[in-house]
């Protein structure tokens, strides 16, 4: 189980839009997939080491170019959903398709948030 989650994180990490983020933002996209500080630790140098990510001095650099297709990737289901990045109570649950697993619910905004889209 933690070995699945530490390579659903590092799925996300290798699919983002963005070039380069503050290390507080991708801290924040992994803690969709967990919240345990070891396995964020865990993620962020295992991404270092399969050369996934750089880090350097508070930010990261992506170094690959994987990307997410919204009407391929990204599918929806209406239900009673907590959202896994803000919290909040949403009725259309989005959910990422990646190779490793499905990540989600999340709300609209948040979604596109997450990937890097916004």
């Amino acid at each position: 189980m933690t070995e699945d989650r530490v390579e659903l994180a590092l799925d996300l990490l290798a699919t983002l839009d963005d070039e380069s983020l503050p290390l507080s933002a991708v801290v924040d996209r992994i803690e969709t997939v967990t919240t345990d500080p070891t396995l964020v630790r865990t993620v962020l140098d295992e991404a270092e080491v399969r050369g996934i990510i750089e880090r350097d001095d508070g930010h990261v650099r992506m170094q690959r170019d994987g990307f997410v297709r919204f009407e391929r990737d990204v599918v929806t289901r209406e239900g009673d959903y907590d959202c896994r990045r803000c919290g909040a109570s949403i009725s259309t649950g989005h959910f990422v398709r990646l190779d490793t697993g499905e990540l989600g619910p999340f709300g609209s905004s948040c979604v596109r948030k997450v990937l890097g889209r916004d």
